[in-house]
């Protein structure tokens, strides 16, 4: 590694990031998905016990003077609405004050909003603190997504990121058996059960806290902000673990990046990179989040009422059929992630859309027909999910890996938001409304525009999906402090476009 002055900062030679990306899998692997990756669990949990204790908590006894709609309906929309503006407030705080600072913060506030909401007295203070929770939440997406890919080798890349954020359904079939226990009142008063599940949610966050502060910094943030002795400690120390544990040399890293250290990044820039020189990868990225979100945060909120307005499943019976949907989701990115580094992202990104899409749409037609039970909905809808669930971390993979270092955090955070919004909130609300109505027309109607959404996504991933796959994250999206990304910036700015560069596209 060398380095020289220059005016607005050090220039930099090093081969640090082709150090990492070189590594074997290791223990040390597993230490940082374990560390990071379980905080989808918690995100599983939340969502899916306020989906299964909304009938509860609409009883007469729950402590809470709420209806079942406002549960599905106001609180699942205040819970999104809170992740997608602390993604945007932490996101731009990740970028600028590094990815452990941040994902040690926002698991802290995700703690102390979910252990509130379990003293909860009134309708106003469980609403607030739903918020809050979304609030943490949504600053761990950023955080955590940035991370993740700049530690992971890219030949790992694409599965371990896919299966760190479908864990959030080991969550959810977490949550989903909770409830059961939790619902039953021959064990727990009406008003205490469901206090129990929340409070559960923020024990399990400190415990992944404490796990959680042996997890680097990432390397190449440091890099690019100026701290490149501590940088080279922490990536010394990642490779004598590997050879120690191998027994043998690791292979000489290829390739270097010369990069102008730089302690921040303008907004003015970050919407110049995104908007401009990488537009067709922000339509990609706008049409998978908003085609997931829609169809997730709408059936994840409201499964459990459909299955008892039109089933009579009882409301502490729900958890079951949760269950089983949730592993079917946590089962498609564990056997499917693997394709997406070996196939590659294109396809299996749009076909994991497309099949989902195609998969819902004749579940709505066998709904419509009175064809299906409470089991046979809830084995169309495992089916649906195993292949939407693939396709909606793949949305997550695709934000944090095709935009430059300097704007991964915010770019994450942007494109969650919005999307999120567009889908996440009005999903929910359209949702309770629809299936609310206890008319089955209404509830096709749903299911219908879901399917619209993730063959639309699917049809625009097939066209403008970047082929990532085994290729490292300067090679996707040249760094913005790097010195040839720079003169590359300039020699193209008549076009607009920096794509044909930086990845095939």
């Amino acid at each position: 590694m060398t380095t020289a002055q220059a005016g607005t900062g050090r220039t930099l030679t090093t081969d640090i990031p082709a150090r990492l990306d070189r590594l074997p899998w290791s223990r040390w692997h597993w230490t940082i998905v374990i560390g990071l990756g379980t905080v989808w669990i918690l995100d599983g949990l939340e969502v899916t016990v306020v989906g299964n204790i909304a009938s509860r908590l609409s009883e007469p006894g729950s402590g809470l003077p709420i209806t079942s709609g406002e549960v599905t309906g106001l609180a699942a929309a205040l819970y999104v609405a809170g992740a997608c503006s602390g993604a945007l407030f932490w996101g731009r705080l990740t970028d600028k004050w590094g990815r452990k600072k941040l994902f040690m913060i926002t698991l802290a506030v995700y703690l102390g909003a979910t252990a509130l909401t379990a003293v909860a007295f009134d309708t106003w203070w469980f609403f607030l603190f739903r918020f809050l929770t979304g609030f943490g939440i949504g600053g761990e997406y950023a955080a955590i997504n940035s991370a993740i890919d700049e530690l992971i080798p890219k030949e790992y890349r694409g599965r371990v990121d896919l299966m760190i954020n479908g864990s959030f359904w080991l969550g959810a079939v977490g949550g989903s058996l909770l409830s059961i226990v939790a619902l039953d009142t021959d064990i727990f008063a009406a008003n205490v059960g469901w206090r129990l599940t929340f409070a559960l949610g923020a024990v399990l966050a400190l415990v992944i806290l404490l796990v959680r502060r042996h997890v680097p910094e990432s390397p190449r943030w440091l890099l690019i902000h100026g701290r490149d002795d501590e940088a080279e400690r922490i990536v010394s120390s990642i490779e004598r673990k590997v050879e120690e544990e191998n027994g043998e040399p690791l292979p000489r890293p290829e390739g270097e990046i010369t990069i102008h250290q730089r302690r921040s990044v303008t907004f003015l820039e970050i919407g110049r990179t995104v908007f401009s020189d990488y537009r067709r990868r922000a339509i990609l990225g706008f049409s998978l989040f908003i085609g997931q979100a829609f169809l997730y945060n709408a059936i994840t909120f409201g499964f459990g009422a459909i299955l008892t307005t039109f089933f009579d499943v009882p409301s502490g019976s729900t958890g079951y059929y949760f269950a089983v949907i949730a592993l079917g989701n946590f089962c498609g990115p564990l056997l499917l992630g693997k394709l997406f580094d070996t196939v590659g992202r294109r396809v299996m990104i749009s076909g994991t859309y497309l099949l989902s899409g195609l998969l819902l749409f004749g579940t709505a037609w066998l709904f419509d027909q009175g064809s299906l039970s409470a089991t046979t909905l809830t084995a169309c809808w495992c089916a649906v999910l195993f292949f939407a669930s693939a396709g909606a971390s793949s949305a997550y993979l695709t934000v944090s890996e095709v935009f430059p270092m300097e704007t991964r955090a915010m770019s994450i955070a942007f494109f969650y938001a919005i999307g999120t919004a567009a889908g996440g909130i009005s999903g929910p609300l359209l949702f309770a409304d629809l299936t609310g109505t206890g008319k089955v027309g209404d509830t096709v109607l749903a299911f219908q525009i879901g399917a619209t959404l993730m063959c639309l996504a699917g049809l625009t991933a097939a066209i403008l999906a970047v082929r990532a796959e085994r290729r490292s994250l300067e090679d996707i999206a040249t760094p913005l402090t790097a010195a040839v990304g720079k003169a590359d910036s300039d020699s193209t700015s008549a076009s607009g476009s920096t794509e044909s560069r930086t990845a095939t596209v």
